[in-house]
């Protein structure tokens, strides 16, 4: 294989990538988006497989450590993707963040030691400057993406003990200078292995990446991790564009500055959403307030119901919004709340969804359910579409959701002030259903449930919705 042939597969690749892009920028061409992304990828894997054979003649040994490497990771991951639930996919896209960033760190680290290996001509016996530039950069981030990826999966996992992988942030006065500091010498000793390139640098630099990482993730409540997934997401794009340029490999570099842009693009989308400052997003300040927190909900009178209740309730509405939250995919409720929706459809009620960009534990999470149980797109509303319906409409039913209805995001110096919210306390009538009265993932107590107009319905989201579905016959 020649390579003028490997670049044009690369491209081909390449395009395909992009058109991946455009596809999952829209529900209804997600599909064909998602079959690009595939193809792209099918295509430059075997390039890069066949450019290896190409290359390794007289070092079969290495030949088959690369392609060792190649069958254990991917089976791992063939059956980590295959295993994993869809409440637990946000954790398994942090995992696999990190990893794309300690690759990053350890090319890096091949590259420093046995330059020629990695084909890197010396220059008066050093790397030359463009390269140790690129290893520079492509050392830290790949470096604060792992940790930072690394504590982003505890908080995202929430079954951890220790205080750095818990929802709450973590904060303490004099947080940003400390980070401005170790940015600062983080920066020195890239500069300082740039000019001389010595190893004492070069691992002073990555040890404080690897610490800054962790030091930029804590002080982020649970409130915001969607919008650390899709900013961890962007810098293990820059990590895999590092690896590229340190490999000479143009599909990494192509690929990685498609994800690592998209990614920041994303995460200034949610910021908008969020209300949140993009740059301090980037310098992991956002989230840093502590706020008025409360680890478990106020012992408070509320007005609860039963499943017949709910059912009368809906059944006499002439508009139902349905709020999906993070407890309806932990009960898996998508399919049954689809079915309860046409049964209310076939009364003749005006059933909706509302969708919240930051629902969930990742971007587009509860989108992503909604389109597993083939929910009619047209049915679904975002935030801004739909914000202006709830003063007209009749009920609003939330399944699950917390934060993202929390009135506290209008009360100066709570944690979440600021938010854009659903705003469900604005309809004639609501109905909450979760498991308990315990606080949401930003450890916020949720005036909602303690409104006149509220009805909280206890139970798995699944259970309660089956016997809704029952008393509606």
């Amino acid at each position: 294989m020649s390579m003028n042939i490997v670049v044009l597969l690369y491209l081909l690749a390449s395009v395909c990538f992009i058109q991946a892009l455009k596809g999952l920028s829209h529900p209804n061409t997600s599909r064909i988006g998602n079959s690009f992304g595939m193809i792209g990828m099918a295509i430059a894997v075997v390039t890069t497989v066949a450019l290896i054979v190409k290359l390794s003649v007289g070092s079969e040994s290495g030949l088959v450590n690369v392609f060792g490497g190649m069958v254990v990771g991917g089976g791992l991951g063939a059956f980590m993707a295959k295993r994993v639930e869809m409440t637990k996919m946000p954790e398994l896209v942090a995992f696999m963040h990190s990893m794309i960033g300690m690759s990053a760190v350890f090319i890096a680290v091949a590259a420093v030691a046995e330059p020629a290996a990695l084909g890197i001509e010396l220059v008066n016996g050093l790397i030359p400057g463009g390269n140790r530039f690129e290893l520079f950069v492509g050392t830290f981030i790949g470096a604060i993406t792992f940790s930072g990826s690394v504590i982003a999966f505890g908080k995202l996992s929430g079954s951890y003990k220790l205080r750095i992988f818990q929802g709450a942030p973590i904060v303490f006065k004099g947080q940003h200078l400390i980070n401005l500091v170790l940015a600062i010498l983080m920066v020195a000793c890239g500069v300082w292995f740039f000019l001389t390139q010595e190893w004492p640098p070069f691992v002073l630099m990555m040890a404080i990446a690897f610490v800054l990482g962790v030091l930029i993730i804590i002080p982020i409540g649970g409130a915001d991790m969607p919008v650390v997934v899709s900013m961890l997401n962007s810098y293990s794009g820059w990590a895999a564009a590092g690896i590229g340029f340190s490999l000479n490999n143009s599909m990494l570099i192509i690929a990685g500055s498609l994800v690592g842009s998209s990614g920041a693009i994303l995460s200034y989308i949610m910021c908008k959403a969020m209300n949140r400052s993009f740059f301090s997003v980037i310098l992991g300040g956002f989230g840093a307030e502590e706020g008025v927190q409360s680890g478990a909900a106020e012992t408070r009178p509320v007005k609860s119901g039963s499943a017949d209740d709910v059912a009368f309730l809906l059944g006499n509405s002439d508009s139902v919004v349905i709020v999906p939250g993070y407890g309806l995919a932990v009960a898996r409720a998508q399919h049954i709340v689809k079915d309860m929706a046409e049964k209310l459809i076939a009364k003749g009620v005006d059933v909706r969804y509302a969708i919240h960009p930051v629902a969930g534990r990742m971007p587009g999470h509860m989108n992503v359910l909604l389109a597993e149980a083939e929910v009619d797109y047209d049915q679904v509303f975002e935030m801004d579409d739909i914000n202006s319906d709830f003063g007209q409409t009749d009920v609003v039913f939330v399944l699950g959701a917390n934060d993202v209805v929390n009135p506290a995001a209008r009360t100066p110096g709570s944690a979440i002030y600021g938010m854009p919210i659903l705003e469900a306390h604005k309809a004639r009538n609501v109905i909450v259903n979760k498991r308990s009265m315990a606080a949401g993932y930003a450890g916020l107590d949720n005036e909602l449930f303690y409104m006149d107009k509220t009805m909280m319905v206890f139970g798995d989201a699944k259970k309660v919705v089956e016997d809704i579905v029952k008393a509606l016959d």
